[in-house]
């Protein structure tokens, strides 16, 4: 313990050492940065003053924008005050809370593009169900339950970090605080916490992808037999929720499921996880939904345009 507190600062060495190019990437993620809080809330605000709150599917969605915009603003505002900064330091006590926010938040995000994947099974396998199945007070325990999942993975994964010795050198190889590069800068042997951190994040991640991915096997198999007008507007619904879940688990899974390592290509892949998903989701949960685009047009253009007429 005497150990840990001989670093109290850490140094994040960014996404590169070259002023030109940190620049770039500032113009880049402010873009991006505000297009998530634009279309995130676009999305809240759209589905909390419509009916669409009443269904399962943007019930869901609606916490999913919100967890995307807690997720990206705990690190892009620092990522880019960084990249603008000639000295890039977080405290000791800040990279821990950064480190149990973003894994809280990322593991509620998990657990709920779960809870999507099966009200899709649901309506889509069985449909006469649908209405008993997904009730709102089955959707309400699946939030709670999604909360409580992404405690207990953020905790474990704290905690793991947290008793680690700290004593030199701090310089963390990252544009924020994660397990793996937190791993590299202990001066103790980390190799069953390496360990432990797979068993935690690796595959949780990877057998929620693959508990997801079986899921879309079954609802395609089950629409096969569909009419081609229904099997369509199914695979419709599906292919946004499907195009979400590989943009975010593949980058996810390419991190954490292997020893730990770290190589320079994994503060790239966490860009997407981290700053693009969280900005891909409105475009495609609307561009992609027609339900969602009427909402948004009645919403937004007649009420604001033309003053409720």
């Amino acid at each position: 313990m005497e150990n840990r507190n001989n670093v109290t600062v850490f140094i994040l060495l960014g996404l590169s050492q070259n002023k030109n190019i940190e620049i770039v990437c500032f113009i880049l993620f402010l873009f991006c940065y505000i297009a998530i809080w634009m279309g995130n809330l676009l999305i809240i605000i759209s589905i909390t003053c419509s009916q669409l709150n009443d269904q399962p599917m943007y019930f869901f969605l609606n916490y999913l924008s919100l967890s995307d915009l807690c997720y990206t603003s705990t690190v892009t505002p620092k990522l880019m005050t960084d990249l603008l900064a000639e000295k890039k330091t977080i405290s000791y006590n800040n990279c821990m809370a950064q480190l149990f926010i973003m894994h809280f938040l990322g593991g509620i995000e998990i657990f709920i593009l779960a809870g999507m994947a099966y009200d899709r099974y649901v309506a889509i396998c069985k449909p006469l169900h649908y209405p008993v199945i997904m009730n709102r007070r089955k959707c309400n325990t699946i939030v709670i339950a999604c909360c409580t999942g992404g405690f207990l993975h953020s905790s474990s994964q704290f905690l793991l970090t947290i008793c680690l010795p700290f004593c030199g050198p701090n310089e963390i190889d990252h544009y924020f605080c994660d397990v793996y590069p937190l791993l590299k800068l202990a001066c103790t042997n980390t190799h069953k916490i390496g360990l432990l951190v797979i068993l935690n994040s690796g595959l949780l991640a990877l057998m929620t992808f693959m508990i997801l991915m079986m899921s879309y096997i079954l609802i395609l198999y089950t629409i096969s037999a569909y009419p081609a007008e229904n099997r369509t507007k199914a695979l419709a619904t599906c292919s946004s929720h499907i195009t979400v879940v590989v943009l975010f688990f593949v980058p996810v899974l390419f991190i954490y499921i292997r020893p730990a390592v770290t190589f320079p290509e994994d503060k790239v892949f966490a860009l997407f996880y981290t700053i693009f998903v969280p900005m891909f989701n409105p475009l495609i949960y609307t561009l992609r939904n027609m339900e969602m685009k009427n909402t948004i047009r009645k919403i937004w253009y007649y009420q604001l345009f033309l003053g409720g007429r």
